[in-house]
């Protein structure tokens, strides 16, 4: 068995809330050592894609609430990494917003075994059922207007999961 680094990473809203993805994040992400990008969307930048895809050619996004130009992005996507499979989506189809109980509904209706989630912009991490619930948070601390946050300054976060293959 081999290893192959996923990261998971989104509501990003360069630059419309924050002026770039931050700069201890970026010496972190080099070319070449992650192995596939999960865009759980929000990314609302063209040069911001551009910098995702030179990190791993093999980056796979969804549509966010606020990705307007991108018309034609999945609202979810399922990826298989041997047996293991992964779902992702923003998260703004979610009712209530990051809900224990609504996100297994659409794990067991994405049939995965992990599922990441966005929308929230704050990290969480749990198992329920058998199942792995992750949230990476915003990459770049982009406030949310979700809950009352909007106020609360937010820490950037992404996820970088070591998947086997």
């Amino acid at each position: 068995m081999t290893s192959r680094l996923v990261l998971a990473i989104g509501d990003l809203f360069v630059p419309d809330r924050a002026p770039d993805i931050p700069a201890k994040f970026k010496k972190l992400l080099t070319p070449g050592k992650i192995g596939q990008i999960l865009c759980l969307g929000n990314l609302t930048d063209r040069d911001t894609f551009e910098f995702l895809r030179q990190i791993a050619p093999d980056l796979q996004l969804v549509k966010g609430d606020f990705d307007v130009d991108s018309p034609n992005l999945p609202l979810s996507k399922v990826v298989t990494h041997g047996s293991l499979r992964i779902g992702f989506t923003h998260g703004h189809t979610i009712i209530p917003p990051g809900d224990p109980d609504s996100l297994l509904i659409a794990a067991r209706q994405m049939d995965v075994d992990v599922l990441l989630w966005g929308g929230t912009h704050k990290f969480e991490a749990y198992e329920l059922e058998g199942r792995f619930f992750v949230n990476p948070g915003s990459a770049t601390g982009a406030f949310t207007t979700q809950g009352g946050l909007e106020e609360e300054e937010q820490t950037p976060s992404f996820c970088l999961m070591d998947v086997l293959v």
